[in-house]
């Protein structure tokens, strides 16, 4: 088994890239072939289910080919058989560890955990990535750092890693604060001259979860200080988590030394929510809101129509959908559409899409710098003709003009001509990654 397992590894690597293979595919094992069921040996629950439906095709056709024939997999929750090398070192057994400072670590807010995270397309590898790494065992990619707008579920999800944890291994030392808080620590410290013991509380703790890193952008002393503690707890193979608002490389005035250890582990991407995820948040948050507010009725459309309307950010949805449920409380009326729109007039005005389509061709145009005749011209060279395509996806995105009025703005273009160039983007969005990402800076560039 070892043998057949050991070349199927081998070509699952070339197949899936060697991070997705660190990450899903080393904790596995081949417990046996029966019948032409194989049986995979998982570590955890959470790891059976995401390969299984993620991988278990790949998997499937490399075992028939180089130890079938095998027809099934049959994934079982396992501790997996941990060989160690001959000549592997081992580990010396460390001190017991003492508690962490409870003034120090943030409070962790007990609404936020993994089973009231609203998974959808945008957030869906962040959540996995966040439970893989709560899950606890070897770390595999280290730092996860999360980036994303205000809103998105960034401390949502850092929050529910560190409550797991604890949970998981109440015997380890999860460290949770903002980067402010790490500053602030460090700069108290070299006040009250107490530096060794803040380097010594930093860098004996088993996992390290930093907020907003983009704090200390610009913070010489501080982020020296933060190099070093990043890099002595990366070595000893202790887990980072770190949250910031745009990517390593996009953070202003950090040193590129950090930014260069930031993106040495996972980097991932919260996206701007899409209708289907913010319809799904609300459709959970509603099923709470209805036990504080039993017997308010809510009308069919309501929130199809906030969905649509509040595009901004979650917490501005929650917090519409929370104002919307106490009025109707105190009013004793029914929640419809009509009594929506008079509740959040201000929250749907501030909500309003207030983008020009001229403002996304110049935005479109600078980002892939071509000129801005070019963009409404008739040009079809693919250098040309991609980023006319995309500004004209966002165009019927961010914008309420009809297929036809756009056109008219793209040089006189008929809408089925525009209908093309928007169904092009979309397909090619899901498929190609880097342009998703360009995508989505020039969207968070136009809303900003």
């Amino acid at each position: 088994m070892d043998k057949i397992w050991g070349q199927a590894r081998e070509e699952l690597q070339k197949i899936v890239g060697a991070d997705s293979f660190a990450t899903w595919i080393e904790p596995l094992r081949l417990a046996g072939v029966t019948d032409g069921t194989a049986v995979i040996a998982c570590p955890t629950r959470f790891l059976s289910d995401w390969v299984s439906r993620h991988y278990s095709d790949d998997i499937l056709k490399v075992l028939d080919r180089v130890g079938g024939p095998v027809h099934r997999l049959n994934f079982e929750t396992r501790s997996p058989v941990i060989r160690q090398a001959a000549n592997s070192v081992e580990p010396r057994p460390q001190a017991a560890p003492r508690a962490v400072d409870e003034e120090l670590t943030a409070p962790l807010d007990q609404r936020f955990t993994f089973d009231n995270f609203v998974v959808g397309k945008p957030n869906e590898l962040a959540h996995a990535a966040a439970r893989r790494v709560a899950e606890g065992g070897p770390v595999t990619f280290n730092p996860l750092f999360l980036y994303g707008g205000v809103g998105l579920g960034k401390t949502h999800l850092m929050h529910a890693i560190a409550r797991e944890i604890q949970a998981r291994q109440p015997e380890a030392r999860v460290l949770y604060l903002s980067a402010e808080q790490f500053m602030y620590r460090f700069v108290q410290a070299l006040r009250d001259r107490t530096v060794m013991d803040f380097k010594e509380l930093f860098r004996t703790v088993s996992v390290l979860m930093v907020d907003d890193v983009q704090f200390i952008a610009g913070k010489d002393s501080t982020q020296e200080e933060f190099f070093h503690t990043f890099n002595t707890l990366v070595d000893q193979g202790k887990q980072i988590v770190i949250s910031a608002d745009r990517a390593p490389g996009e953070i202003k005035d950090m040193e590129e030394r950090i930014k260069s250890r930031l993106q040495c582990g996972l980097v991932v991407d919260l996206h701007p929510t899409d209708y289907e995820l913010r319809l799904g948040i609300l459709q959970s948050k509603t099923d709470v809101f209805r036990l504080q507010y039993p017997g308010l009725q809510l009308a069919p459309g309501v929130l199809e129509f906030l969905a649509h309307r509040i595009t901004s950010n979650v917490r501005v949805l929650e917090g519409a959908l929370q104002r919307l449920f106490a009025f109707a409380s105190l009013m004793g009326r029914e929640i419809t559409l009509d009594m929506t729109q008079e509740c959040l007039a201000d929250i749907l005005r501030a909500n309003d899409r207030k983008v020009s389509i001229e403002e996304i061709q110049r935005k479109v145009a600078e980002h892939y710098n071509i000129r801005l005749s070019d963009m409404i011209g008739p040009k079809r060279v693919r250098t040309v003709a991609r980023p006319r395509q995309i500004a004209m996806y966002l165009s019927k995105q961010m914008t309420s003009r009809s297929l036809p009025e756009i056109g008219r703005r793209f040089g006189g273009r008929d809408h089925t001509t525009i209908m093309h160039g928007v169904r092009k983007i979309e397909e090619l969005r899901s498929a190609d990654r880097s342009l998703a990402e360009d995508i989505d800076l020039l969207r968070r560039l136009l809303e900003a």
